[in-house]
């Protein structure tokens, strides 16, 4: 087998295995970050509407899709409306 460098010595050794895990490492966080950023829809929940939260999201999905009423729906959203501003 034919030998293309001379001795790299211990830092050459170093610096190839710090490279290396730089380089998988800033791979890995940018599938991560893309992962997250596309698990969640590209939503962000307070982001749009000010004042409304998950909570509040989840709620209106569920009373859309008529697992509840109108009366539980108001009261629920009530309910919420009155903690978030207990909380602030």
């Amino acid at each position: 087998m034919m030998y293309w460098g001379g001795d790299m010595g211990g830092w050459g050794y170093v610096l190839t295995i710090v490279s290396f895990v730089l380089f998988w490492g800033t791979i890995i966080t940018a599938i991560v970050l893309l992962a997250r950023a596309l698990g969640a829809g590209g939503r962000r929940y307070d982001a749009g509407v000010p004042g409304r939260g998950l909570a509040e999201d989840l709620l209106a999905e569920r009373f859309a899709r008529g697992e509840i009423d109108e009366n539980e729906y108001t009261a629920r959203l009530a309910t919420l409306r009155r903690g978030r501003g207990a909380a602030q």
